[in-house]
This record gives structure tokens, sequence and C-alpha cells, in this order.
């Protein structure tokens, strides 16, 4: 099966060896992405949560890599708004400095993102800014003409009041509601708006979330892992659906491992997420929804070009 991963937080420290701005292990990012492409990943795009983090995705994305062929997004996570305000020209230039990176790097920025609302972490923005500055970032959408990389989480209606309400759904043409944790009544609201749904581990965690993956529409399905975030583990509703992937395949998508105290190179990490995992999403959302993997595999890569990578199609 092929996989293009939607979204994988590739510049997070973790994936060199730091964690919480320590070393544990020695840089092991090229065989991250070798075992990417072992497991079928062909593309894979790199997450922007904020301007200088989207700078060092699109930087990635330009160095050779025998792994997946790589793309970005470019974009201000909503925890992250307030770098607006405080940017050394304020917010006017870091929506500029974001708009001439997502327009000199054009061939390989794929979307505007990660963008939304997040109101289980307002300790890190709150609420006021967030909703500024996510209007905002509509307008790079409009400019640059891309999809965008949408985030949602615990914002009731707020969320989808500033993409239908306020009028700004016509400022672009796709975009994806990823990591989606929502209730069914929001995931079909969201669908309404013709917008894709993208799915991870962290979709996966309980029943209520696996009832609501059997419903999404097929034409409008993503998957993605959020690497180095939303693994898949034990204690998740969907785990028990593993059981039923053969042996050879699970060694593609859940290589051996080991705690980062215990390293070893050519081994995964235990409980840090790769692009690698991608797989595993693959295989338990096509037993919740009772459809052949293959089919859907194919299925999600055509619903997924179609909306990064349309000329392709």
């Amino acid at each position: 099966m092929r996989f293009i991963d939607i979204g994988a937080n590739l510049t997070d420290p973790m994936f060199r060896g730091i964690y919480r701005g320590k070393h544990a292990h020695s840089d092991d990012f090229k065989l991250i992405l070798q075992r990417a492409r072992d497991a079928g990943v062909q593309k894979l795009i790199i997450t922007g949560t904020n301007l200088a983090e989207s700078e060092e995705a699109v930087e990635e994305t330009n160095k050779e890599s025998q792994g997946p062929a790589l793309y970005s997004t470019v974009g201000c996570h909503p925890t992250r708004c307030e770098e607006f305000d405080s940017y050394p020209s304020g917010p006017d230039g870091y929506y500029a400095a974001l708009l001439k990176l997502a327009t000199d790097k054009r061939e390989k920025i794929v979307a505007i993102g990660e963008c939304g609302l997040d109101y289980d972490r307002l300790q890190f923005c709150p609420k006021d800014i967030q909703k500024r500055y996510f209007e905002i970032q509509f307008n790079l959408a409009e400019k640059t003409r891309l999809p965008m990389f949408l985030h949602n989480r615990n914002t009731n209606d707020d969320f989808y009041d500033i993409l239908f309400a306020l009028t700004n759904r016509h400022k672009f043409s796709h975009g994806v509601v990823h990591s989606f944790t929502g209730s069914l009544e929001e995931m079909k609201k969201l669908v309404e708006l013709d917008l894709f749904i993208g799915i991870n581990g962290c979709s996966l965690k309980t029943q209520e979330n696996l009832d609501v993956v059997k419903e999404i529409p097929e034409d409008k399905l993503m998957i993605e892992t959020d690497a180095p975030w939303c693994d898949i583990r034990s204690t998740h509703a969907s785990f028990s659906y593993l059981k039923l992937v053969d042996k050879a395949e699970m060694d593609l998508y859940a290589p051996a491992s080991k705690k980062k105290e215990k390293f070893e190179m050519g081994l995964a990490v235990k409980n840090r997420n790769e692009p690698c995992a991608i797989g595993l999403v693959l295989h338990i959302v096509a037993s919740v929804r009772k459809t052949d993997p293959h089919e859907l595999a194919e299925k999600i890569w055509h619903n997924t070009c179609s909306v990064f990578f349309p000329n392709e199609l």
C-alpha cells in the first residue's frame, strides 16, 4: 500500500534525539525517513506550527532524502499566535513573513497552517488572540490559493462560526481538519462545509471516536500520524484491531523499539510516534469501517492528492 502522511512534526527535536532540551540519544532522523519509505510512505507533509518552524520545514524539504518526498505547510498554530504580537515588526510583519515564505517556496508548500483554535491549552494563548490570528490566516490561503491545514480542539461552535458565519470559507478552496477528535455532529457540520477529516492515533482513542470514524464519508477521509505525537497505545479502544494485521506489515508499521534511555541505532524509540506508523492508522480505520484496507488506502491516496497534489491525478 502507498501512503501520504498529511501531518508529521519532523521539526520536533525528538527526531534529533533531544527531549525537553536535553540530548537523550544520537540523531536518527535519516533512519526515521527510511522506515517511512519502507512502510509505503511516498509523500510526507511537514507541519509548520509557527514562522520559525515553517522556515525549518521548508528548508528540510529542499534537502536530498532517501525517504519520502517531503513537502510542508506554512502557518501559525493557535497556541503560538502570541508570536504575531511579539514579532519585532508586529503582527503585520509576522503575516508578511509567512506570506513571503509561502510565496517564495511555492513548489514545496502545499497548505496554509497549522492554524485554528485550541481551547484545551489556553495557558499558551488566550481565546481572543487565537481567534484574531486564525482569521488573518484565511487571507494567506486566499492570496496563495493554497488549501488549509486546520486545527480544532474543544471550541464548541467557535471554530465552525469562524469558518462559516464570518464568511471565511470562500477564501480557500479545500481544507482538512486534522487530528479530528470531535463528535459525530461536529464531523457532519464540517463535511457540509466541504472539508476533509484527518484521522490519526488521537482520533482512535475511544469507542465514541471509532463510531465517528465509521461515519466519515469515504471521499472526505485522510490519514496522518502527527508524529512524534498521537501514537496508538494499548489503552486505546482501537488497539485490539491491530491483532488483525499480519506480522510482516506490523514489522514495517511498528518496528522494534527501545526506550530512549536504552537507545540503539537502527531501532525505533518507544512511545515516539513515527511516520511509518501510518499503516496502523489505515488498518484500524479499514477494520472499523469493515472495508478492504488496500482499496481504502487507494481511495485515501486519491482524496489527498485531490487537495494537496492535484496535478498528479
